[in-house]
């Protein structure tokens, strides 16, 4: 049975509402009428650890920037 939770419950409690949602749907209600739905998605479409790498090297690249030269300053005193 999908629970329907009022969006301040489910923001009150969104570690519970997730627990809830790996079993079943769970429905959130936006001014007395359900709104939205929180499930799991399947093993095939998760992304593990390896998700960021992969997207940091496919990437684009940017062969011709160049940081512009720094300005040498006096170091500050620390007190």
């Amino acid at each position: 049975m999908e629970k329907v939770w009022p969006v301040q419950d489910a923001k009150a409690r969104l570690s519970e509402l997730l627990r809830a949602a790996e079993n079943e749907p769970q429905q959130i209600s936006f001014r007395g009428e359900p709104r939205f739905e929180v499930r799991l998605l399947p093993k095939s479409t998760r992304k593990g650890a390896k998700g960021l790498p992969r997207w940091w090297l496919s990437a684009p690249t940017v062969p011709k920037f160049k940081l512009p030269p720094r300005k040498r300053e006096k170091p500050r005193k620390v007190f």
